[in-house]
Formats: C-alpha cells, structure tokens, sequence
C-alpha cells in the first residue's frame, strides 16, 4: 500500500481549499439570500481551516524552534487581516492561491525526496548462490558477501555488484546508469546491483557488500545533495526571514502612516493588508528551491548525481575544464594494435604469448588475453611461470623455457629489441611486449589505450558551450599522451603528461587562478585533483570509491555526453534562477508601489503576488523535462584539427619519475 506522503498531504489541503473557494464564490452569487449565506459562510470556514490552519502550525513550529518569522505567518496574518477589513473572500483566495504554491514546492520536493524510494526499490530481495558442492540455493540477498557467486536468470535483478564469470548477455543498465541500449557482458564485466538481466544465464562473482554496492553509494549521495543547499538557497532563506520581519513591521508603520494622513481605521487596514501582500517575498524564496530541486531531479533520472544545489551552481560557472586522460578520456583497457610474428605464423605467436600471460594479473596480460578471446585462439600450457614486476614473465613449454617482457626485459635475456622487423611497433606510441626463448625474439605486439567513444562528440559539445579551455592531464608518457591528444582535438600546450598527482594538484590551483575549474577523473590518483578543484567529477559510481567520495559530481555512466548534458542543464538552471528572482522581484516592486501610492485593490495585490508565486515555481519545474540525454541531440564531433580553445597558463612542470 502507497503511504501518503507530505506533498500528498499538500495537495489534498490544497484541493480541498479551492473546493472550499468554489463554495463560497457559488454563495456570492446565488440569488437567494439565506441558503447563499450559509453556502459562502462554509466555504470560507473550509479555505480558513485547510488552507490557514496548516500554516499557521509551520510558522508557530518555525516561531517556537527557530524563533523566525517565516513567510508562511506574513500569509496567515495578511489573510486575517483582510477578513478583519471585511474582505473574506479576498483573504480566502490568497490562501488558496498560496497553498497552491506550496503544493507545487512540495511536489517538487517529494519528487527529489522518492528518487532514495527508488532506489531502495531497485535491489532484489533474495538471490540464487551457488554452494560448494555445485548446488543452488536461493537465499536473502542481504546475506551475500564478497566472493559469493550468484546466478542470473533471463529477467532477474542482479542482487549485488559483481564481475561476470561464467555467460554472456545483455544487462539493461537504464536505472543505475540511464543507458537506453542493453549493456553486452561477458567474462569479466561488471554488473551493479538492482541492473536486470535480459537474455542468458550469467555467473557473476560479487565483488562489494551490499553497505558498498552502486545503489548503496547513489543513495549516499542522493542524501548529501538533499542535505546541501546551493548559495543562492541559503541568501534566499536568510533574505526571506529578514525581509519578512521587515514587511511585518512596515504593515505596521504603514497602518499608523495611513491613519495619520487621514484616512479612517478601517480603510488603513485595509491598505496595510493589501501592503502586507504585496511586499511578501514568496516568490523570491521559492524560486530558487523549485529550479534547483527539478534540476537535481531530472540529473539523477539522466545518470547524474550531484552533491547539492552548489555543485549544480560551481558548474553553471565552471570556465576551465581539466580530464585525466586513462579511465576518462580513454576506455582504460588496452588493447592490441600491432603485432610482428617472425616465423609468420600469427596465430601461434599469440596463443604461445596467451599462454605465458594467462597467469599475470597486470592490465596488459588482460589485454592480450581478450584479444586472444576475441579471435577464438586456444593458450599454449605454459607451467613454472614467474613475474619480474615492471620487466615481464618467464615460463616454460612443452619445447623448452620462454619469456615475455619489454625491451629492457629483452635485453636481460641477451636477446636485441632493436630489430627494424619491429620499428613499427617501437616507434608508435604503445606499450611493446616481446616474446621470445633465450637470445632469440619470436616477435612482439604493441598495445595502447583507445579514446572513449563519446569523447570527441562531449569535448566538442563543451567548447560550442562557451568553455574558455579545456586540458588533458596524465601520468603517462608525453608520446602516448599526444597520440590521444591529436585524436580528441587538443593542441599541444593543451596537453600535460608525465604527471604525478601531486602535479594535477597544482596544475588545478594555477588553472583555478584564471577562473571556476571542473576537474574530471576516475582513479584513486585523480581524488586530491577532485578534491582541489572548484568542482570535482567522477566518471562510473561504479569506480573508485575514492574518487566519487572525493568528487561534487557523480557520473553513473561513462559516455562523457552526459557530462556536456549536465553543464548545459547547469547552465539552464542558473538562467531559469535568474528569470524567476527578476520576476519575483518586479512584481513585488510594482505590487508595492501600487499598494503605496495608487489605491491597489487587495484581490489584485493577491492575485499579483501569488500568481507571481505560482508562475517561478512552474517555471523552475520546467526542469524535471530536461534530461541528461535527448534522443537525437548528440552534440556533433569536431574533428582533430578544429581550433582548441586558448591555451592555458603554464603549469608546474611534473617531478622526474623512477
């Protein structure tokens, strides 16, 4: 059963004042004199009660816990007020108007507040784990540890985060990650929990507990952004308690002005209600949570969670973008892109290169091993194999001992790398691996990192948005770092490798220098970067703990895309604020000057200030239909030659490495 929440109870108050409204205006104008006044008398007994009696209750709450005078007793009293003048029925509508605002607020509100709803949703409650002796058995997902290993059935949710590793299928990742395609997973792959299985059976091998899985980790940082409210939230609370205080104290030396300058009690009173609406700053107030609430909102439905209102603002601002490059720029998995066979068999070069690798745990041995996969090849046994970390690997075969490694490793087993058979491989900007036996090379393959997909269409998208620079940072070698470069549109100077992490850190702080810096990056080494820059971003809440921890931004899915989709929501946030606050404004200035100097009529000063009110708060949920991602709106690729933007300040050279 649905429990009935506050906005549900905001919504039936609200409707149950306009039906009250309705009665008393269907009073008014009967024709009968008796039935009519009992008929009005109702319904302004009715709109009092569900639509003054609620607030009056928030602004004693606020009065007793806080002692502050909040906007919802300016409401209470204004209405009061009118009907002390006898104008009832203009009290009445201004409580149904503003308790139709705040229904709007709170629907707002309850929309962010059922995203943690959501999720709790999302995980399964029990789950199939395989035992030792090979049996099944279905069990509480909540028991699940590290290590167990769990069964996946064509339209099952996966109960926890985990690596497949046995099957291969397609995952509809659309609620964690907002991907619309199936996800292909085979070996190896991750899966997150509460992601559904489409086709196949999959083993998968949890790798976190529940307190860490994906879900758990959104949760947490739907949570903090709640909790965190942006700048203009806080300037536009304290604004609106101070102010409030302001306009209650100028109703009153407005009523003695009034009543001085001659007019009677009655008529004061009258002009000071119709003040004391005018001058209420609802709308001020309520523009900034309605924008900033719906822009959350629709983020997380896009695959993007920030961490309050003041990551989405420093975005909106942020004029320098900084990428690491292995992980965010690029896939992170290597892959071959050269291979020399000396004997011209290729085939069983790779499978005796397979075969010495398949013990070795380093990304590169995972990079052959997928290639070797991917053709259908079957290793060569290979026993008594030993690692030499940062060199290579040393085995032996069925014919005799064998080894594998880079050039310096080559030349330890007396063998000579300097082979022109393997100037393509050395001279292009890759990691070499050699295989050979003893003092003779068998051949070698190269293997480099490729760009992501996405991120050409996402840098392009960023630049055509007005970003002043954008900068590749990496650890990697420069040769390496410029063929990423080139193939993403950076210049030159544009480019900075060889960095430890130290050197992002205070290559940030002298970007920082020039402007608002977003720093963008997935590893445990790109934390301090995201900790130091104005707005920190972590690709994949899949990824390091560290990272996402360390960032204001969380990106579920690694297609950068929807990094260039968040600013342009950033962005569209920061001028919906800015419409609602001029809005809010003008209206209250002309409201006031006409309950001031001209006789305003309380109905229009109340239909003034609330359909002001109610005009920002629709304005800000506009945003709830501004996703991450558009069908068909993909921001076009810019080719590697296009013009970068400027190139930035110099930067702290990085420290030699070991």
């Amino acid at each position: 059963m649905k429990s009935f929440s506050r906005s549900d109870l905001s919504l039936a108050l609200s409707i149950l004042a306009g039906l009250g409204l309705a009665l008393a205006a269907a009073g008014l104008w009967l024709p009968v004199p008796g039935p009519a006044g009992w008929l009005a008398g109702a319904g302004l007994v009715i709109v009092y009660l569900a639509g003054g009696l609620p607030a009056g209750w928030r602004a004693l709450g606020e009065l007793w816990q806080r002692r502050v005078l909040d906007i919802d007793l300016l409401m209470v009293v204004a209405a009061i007020a009118a009907a002390l003048v006898g104008a009832p029925f203009e009290g009445a509508v201004l409580l149904v108007l503003f308790s139709a605002a705040g229904a709007l607020e709170d629907r707002a509100l309850g929309r962010a507040r059922r995203a943690i709803e959501a999720l709790m949703s999302l995980r399964p409650e029990t789950a199939l784990r395989r035992s030792g002796d090979g049996g099944v058995r279905e069990i509480p997902a909540a028991d699940l540890v590290p290590g167990d290993v769990v069964i996946l059935r064509p339209g099952a949710r996966v109960p926890a985060d985990g690596t497949v590793r046995q099957g291969s299928g397609g995952i509809d990742e659309a609620n964690i990650t907002g991907e619309s395609m199936p996800v292909s997973k085979a070996p190896g792959d991750a899966v997150f929990e509460g992601t559904v299985n489409l086709d196949g059976v999959l083993d998968v091998t949890v790798t976190r507990a529940l307190s860490d899985s994906t879900i758990a980790r959104m949760i947490r940082l739907v949570t903090e952004a709640q909790a965190a409210r942006a700048p203009s939230e806080r300037f536009s609370d304290w604004f609106g308690q101070r102010y409030t205080i302001a306009v209650m104290l100028g109703a009153v030396l407005a009523f003695a002005g009034f009543c001085w300058a001659g007019h009677d009690w009655h008529g004061a009173l009258y002009k000071a209600a119709t003040l004391l609406v005018a001058a209420s700053p609802c709308a001020i107030v309520i523009s900034v949570p309605a924008a900033i609430l719906s822009a959350l909102s629709a983020a997380a439905r896009g695959g993007v969670l920030f961490k309050g209102g003041g990551a989405l603002e420093t975005l909106a601002r942020a004029e320098t973008f900084a990428f690491d490059k292995t992980g965010t720029l690029t896939t992170g998995r290597a892959r071959i892109t050269g291979i020399a066979s000396l004997d011209g068999d290729e085939a069983g070069f790779l499978a005796l290169l397979g075969g010495i690798e398949a013990q070795s745990e380093h990304h590169i041995a995972a990079a052959i091993r997928r290639e070797i996969e991917e053709r259908g090849l079957q290793p060569v046994p290979v026993e008594d194999v030993t690692a030499f970390p940062g060199k290579g690997l040393t085995g032996r075969d069925g014919i005799g001992a064998l080894w594998a490694g880079n050039a310096a490793f080559a030349s330890d087993m007396g063998a000579k790398a300097d082979d022109a058979r393997f100037r393509p491989l050395t001279d292009a900007a890759g990691t070499v691996v050699f295989l050979g036996r003893g003092a003779r090379i068998l051949g070698a393959v190269s293997l480099a990192d490729e760009p992501r997909g996405s991120a050409v269409a996402a840098l392009a998208a960023l630049r055509q948005s007005g970003v002043r620079r954008i900068v590749m940072m990496t650890g990697d070698r420069r040769a390496v770092a410029l063929r990423i470069g080139a193939a993403l549109g950076f210049r030159a100077p544009a480019i900075h490798a060889d960095m430890l992490p130290q050197d992002k850190v205070d290559a940030v702080a002298a970007l920082g220098a020039q402007g608002h810096v977003a720093f963008v990056g997935d590893g445990v080494n790109d934390a301090a970067a995201l900790a130091r820059a104005d707005i920190g971003i972590a690709m994949g809440a899949g990824g390091s703990e560290v990272a996402v921890q360390a960032a204001d931004v969380a990106l579920l899915s690694e297609d950068l895309e929807r990094l260039a989709h968040a600013h342009r929501l950033a962005r569209r946030t920061a001028r919906i604020i800015r419409q609602n606050l001029a809005l809010a404004i003008g209206a209250m200035v002309v409201l006031v000057t006409g309950g001031l100097f001209f006789d305003l009529p309380l109905p229009l000063a109340v239909i003034g200030h609330e359909g002001g009110t109610v005009l920002v708060v629709l304005n800000g949920l506009r945003l709830l239909r501004d996703p991450i991602r558009e069908p068909g709106r993909a921001a076009p690729a810019q080719p590697p030659c296009a013009p970068e933007a400027p190139a930035p300040p110099a930067l702290p050279s990085a420290a030699p490495r070991g």
